[in-house]
């Protein structure tokens, strides 16, 4: 046996295999879709995911079943924990339901596609990178996207700002309107404690070319997570002023606080 026969045998259980096929993908002929997903690697990630999920942060999930079975949906949380663990932790929620799992894609930082390796490994197993154009034409492909608008607003926040909601974008509502796709709005509680940072070195992350430097301990701390999957939020496409697009935001980070409380509200310890 290969070692990556032997790797794989040890990642991927008979359950993540038959649930990782139970979803469908336009995979082409080699393997790919137009972003780079393959399913080999998904099924990979799916089982060092689950250990994650299960074993490490022992994830409660409330309201999965909100998230439609199919069609186009934005999927809009609170972003934080200096790496994005979030997005792992609603990706595999999502992919291991059991109504009618979806795999869905996610909007990453540009730094990461620049990490050698890093960025195809993400591509493979879902990610994509935070670009307008791309999370349109995955839209039109009827894909489930988690979207962070607090881009690195919010996954490099300090530990003193935990759990404070930095500025939305106003760009997931343009395209929640533009491609009729409901807004699934997600509080997650737990990752603000994963990686907590005390300060951010400004300049020598911009020397180093990154988003952020903090000063932390490099260790990710195994804190209980939750997520709360809020109903639907539907949005017409109809032509309004910015001002009320910025509204339809606010009301969408007012769904994430309210579901960040009640997060807070039912944990009943950090670890």
């Amino acid at each position: 046996m290969s070692l990556a026969s032997f790797i794989r045998s040890k990642l991927i259980s008979t359950e993540s295999d038959n649930q990782i096929d139970r979803i469908e993908k336009p995979i082409g002929t080699l393997g790919y879709d137009p972003w780079g997903f393959n399913s080999d690697m998904a099924k990979m990630g799916m089982g060092l995911a689950r250990h994650v999920y299960e074993k490490y942060f022992r994830v409660e999930t409330s309201g999965i079943d909100n998230i439609p079975a199919e069609g186009p949906v934005l999927l809009i949380a609170n972003h934080s924990g200096q790496l994005p663990l979030d997005g792992i932790l609603i990706g595999y929620a999502l992919a291991n339901r059991k109504v009618k799992p979806r795999l869905p894609r996610a909007m990453i930082e540009r730094f990461f596609p620049t990490v050698p390796w890093l960025g195809n490994m993400l591509n493979e197993v879902g990610a994509v990178l935070g670009d307008p154009v791309n999370c349109a034409k995955m839209l039109e492909n009827d894909e489930a996207i988690i979207v962070f608008p607090e881009g690195v607003r919010g996954s490099g926040k300090l530990y003193k700002d935990r759990y404070q909601l930095q500025r939305f974008g106003n760009g997931f509502m343009h395209l929640a309107m533009k491609y009729n796709a409901p807004i699934v709005p997600i509080g997650v509680v737990g990752c603000e404690e994963t990686i907590p940072a005390i300060a951010n070195i400004k300049p020598l992350a911009k020397a180093l070319g990154v988003p952020y430097a903090p000063v932390a301990l490099p260790f990710i701390f195994p804190a209980k997570v939750h997520l709360n999957f809020g109903e639907p939020m539907y949005f017409d496409g109809a032509e309004i002023p910015e001002e009320q697009v910025t509204e339809r935001v606010e009301a969408v980070k007012s769904e994430i606080n309210r579901l960040i409380d009640k997060g807070l509200t039912e944990r009943k310890r950090l670890f």
